[in-house]
């Protein structure tokens, strides 16, 4: 080894290199920016000549971050090697619990210099419920009317003279295929019932746009919704509140729970790591094997509430267009127009080729776990776990920029833009979408050449995978995807118009073919309960071959799609060796 690498070893420590051919491992240990270093070390190697494949060995530990971890182009080649007890957190422990009446109360400590805020907290890793007014979800109330003009809900008194003086309550409203998340803003009793005002810019956003809206009809399956964030509210085990303005934390117990002992965890960072390059610079040729990516927060529905389109992305503009406009190819009339921003995700893939995560898990996120966002090609995601993700475990392709409106047809000039040919295989997907119950297990938007296959998906609050974007009928930038062999169970947990495969827009030689769906939960506060499908095409959805997916039933639905749609051998009829083969089955690449 020459003068220089030992400089190299002298600076850095936490590390041992060793160098076998074109080799370079570097062992990683748990501290501040130990990995943040591990990767310049590398990055130092090459700009002295060497052309090597780094490999970063994680020691078994806990690394705490304070920023995410950014791989760059000039990390190509990168190998993460992780292994058992490899954990990457954005979250903050909690600790300095002491008993007060019923609760045990904390003092938050700043963070990264300012106070923390944060809308989720694990307890022994178990996620606590954050205090709302009721404990069973089947015990929602729902509105009694709106005044859009107003922008107004009209509720029961009753339903919310527990948080007349709360200073920061939210409401959690179910509309249709969406959730949407209010800041009240004023609330005026009158009588029985009670007007409810929020904040914006949710309010706005929320009463202008047409779809997804509050429901009132004379069935009484009004909207339901519950409501959260107040003190007031905190009156069962288990459940907490953040009085962020004070800094203290209020947890209520569940039975033999000691919080002196316990380890209490609440998120900080949104994104623990992001892969960043450019169309022309891309990041390439790069494994993330055996890691666990935990606790990762989204604070956007505190900052500014959450008013979704569909499948969790959030409307910024939106509004009703009469009378409607004439669409061409068939489409129905244009009767809104709106723009769609992206939530945050625990790990963020842009300006990307063959970059793959195998055997990862990704736990305990607050929105979106893993996103291949814009501008990647190829890579996969192989054998890993997701569980306990507040919104969608696998997001993949652009769902549109926030300057391209929703309803136009997607054709970038330059077609590097799309993620295209990624595989998603032999995954587990189970409780996802469960705080913002519209998102999704795998949610596909405009992608080309996407392998959605033999994963199984369950306990999702809305739809198992959703596949394509874009309320139109026109050939656009989606074709030849596959969705084939995954088992799908228990989904819709929380919303309707849902399906265990669910399909919008044009996308020619597309697949969707030996999958198993079945199992649908079926909440009684929905407000159309039979509005559930195994199979579903959407508006738009052509050039489409739906064939030998096994359901307990051909209950589906065909709605305003356009041409060239097969649909073949679907139902309780399909050989039994397609149902067998459903789901994980451990196939190579």
């Amino acid at each position: 080894m020459d003068a220089r690498r030992l400089l190299t070893l002298a600076v850095f420590v936490v590390f041992t290199l060793t160098v076998a051919a074109d080799v370079v491992v570097i062992e990683v240990e748990p501290g501040a920016y130990t990995i943040e270093q591990a990767l310049q070390t590398a990055r130092l190697e090459r700009l002295h000549g060497e052309d090597i494949t780094p490999v970063l060995r994680f020691h078994p530990g806990t690394y705490r971050l304070t920023q995410p971890v950014i791989l760059r182009p000039e990390d190509q080649g990168t190998i993460m090697e992780g292994g058992n007890d490899v954990v990457i957190t954005g979250g903050v422990q909690i600790t300095g619990w002491r008993k007060q009446g019923k609760f045990w109360v904390a003092d938050v400590p700043e963070w990264n210099g300012r106070p923390l805020e944060f809308r989720q907290m694990w307890v022994n890793g178990r996620k606590a419920v954050r205090a709302r007014d009721v404990e069973d979800f089947e015990q929602m109330h729902r509105i009694l009317s709106m005044d859009k003009e107003k922008e107004t809900l009209y509720v029961p008194a009753a339903s919310v003279r527990k948080i007349l003086h709360a200073p920061h309550a939210e409401m959690v409203l179910h509309e249709m295929w969406c959730t949407a998340n209010l800041r009240i803003k004023d609330i005026k009793v009158e009588g029985d019932s009670a007007a409810v005002t929020f904040h914006n810019p949710e309010s706005h956003v929320h009463f202008m746009h047409p779809w997804p809206s509050p429901m009132v009809n004379t069935e009484g399956h009004n909207s339901a919704f519950y409501l959260t964030n107040a003190k007031e509210l905190l009156d069962q085990p288990g459940e907490w509140y953040l009085d962020a303005k004070e800094q203290k934390l209020y947890y209520m117990p569940l039975p033999g729970e000691d919080l002196r002992t316990a380890e209490v965890e609440v998120p900080a960072l949104e994104t623990l790591l992001k892969v960043e390059g450019t169309p022309d610079r891309p990041v390439s040729d790069v494994t993330i094997w055996g890691i666990t990516f935990r606790h990762s927060t989204w604070m956007r529905p505190s900052l500014q509430g959450h008013a979704p389109l569909q499948a969790g992305m959030y409307m910024i503009e939106a509004y009703k267009i009469r009378p409607q406009i004439k669409r061409p190819n068939g489409d129905h009339g244009l009767d809104n127009q709106g723009w769609v921003g992206r939530p945050a995700a625990a790990v963020e893939v842009n300006g990307a080729i063959d970059v793959r995560f195998e055997g990862c898990t990704f736990e305990h996120c607050a929105s979106t776990a893993l996103d291949y966002h814009t501008f990647t090609q190829g890579g996969h995601v192989i054998s890993c776990i997701f569980q306990d993700i507040g919104g969608s475990a696998i997001l993949a392709g652009t769902f549109g920029s926030e300057a391209h409106e929703a309803h136009l047809p997607y054709r970038p000039t330059d077609q590097r833009v799309l993620c295209s040919d990624l595989l998603v295989m032999d995954n587990i997907i189970d409780d996802a979408a469960n705080e913002d119950w519209g998102c999704v297990g795998i949610g596909a938007g405009y992608v080309r050449g996407i392998r959605i296959e033999h994963n199984e998906i369950s306990n999702v609050s809305y739809t198992g995978i959703s596949l394509g974007w874009g309320w139109n009928q026109q050939t656009c930038a989606m074709s030849d995807n596959m969705v084939r062999g995954n088992l799908i169970h228990h989904y819709a947990r929380h919303m309707y118009d849902t399906a265990g495969i669910y399909t919008l827009g044009a996308q020619p030689h597309t697949f969707i073919e030996e999958n198993v769906v079945r199992d649908i939960y079926t909440p009684g506060y929905v407000h159309d309960p039979e509005h559930w499908f195994y199979l579903y095409t959407d508006e738009g959805s052509s050039y489409i071959t739906v064939r030998n997916n096994w359901t307990p039933s051909e209950k589906y639905l065909q709605n305003s799609c356009g041409p060239g749609n097969t649909w073949e051998n679907n139902g309780p009829q399909v050989a039994d060796s397609i149902r067998k083969a459903a789901g994980i089955n451990q196939n190579e690449p």
